[in-house]
């Protein structure tokens, strides 16, 4: 819910070839299929940055750039649907990704209730911590209205 100004959702690149996500390594969108990530800016405040299924790669670096990321939602449960690679962020990816939008909250979705995701919300937990930045990712829990300020 947004509670103040004006939403708009944009692609964060307009060139619907170069999309700013990927489903696993090169070449594999013949098998998985293009996909695209969002940034939702909000008038008066930080953007959100949606990653949708993707892991980590060069161009995401891109958004950093070009928005002022503060809050940051990543798909991150290391799904495995087609193979023994990832189409999703695992922990190492969430945490590159984190580190790219050094400001912002962090929150993990998209690794719950599928049996193709390979890690969990606790996974990225313990993996954040560990690196020491476990304060900026925010907890979910199934079906609890979460207020977030960015």
């Amino acid at each position: 819910m947004v509670e103040h100004g004006v939403a708009t959702t944009r692609r964060a690149y307009p060139d619907h070839y170069r999309v700013p996500a990927r489903h696993g390594p090169v070449g594999i969108e013949a098998l998985t299929g293009h996909v695209t990530g969002f940034v939702l800016s909000i008038e008066g405040s930080k953007d959100m940055y949606v990653s949708g299924d993707t892991v980590w790669f060069s161009a995401l670096a891109e958004i950093a750039r070009r928005f002022n990321v503060g809050l940051a939602v990543l798909f991150a449960g290391a799904a495995q649907p087609r193979g023994p690679f990832n189409v999703t962020m695992d922990s190492n990816d969430a945490i590159e990704a984190a580190t790219l939008f050094s400001g912002a909250k962090i929150v993990a979705i998209h690794n719950l209730g599928w049996s193709h995701y390979t890690q969990n919300q606790q996974d990225l937990v313990r993996a954040f911590e560990v690196v020491d930045i476990g304060g900026r990712l925010e907890e979910l829990s199934p079906a609890v209205r979460v207020s977030i300020e960015i």
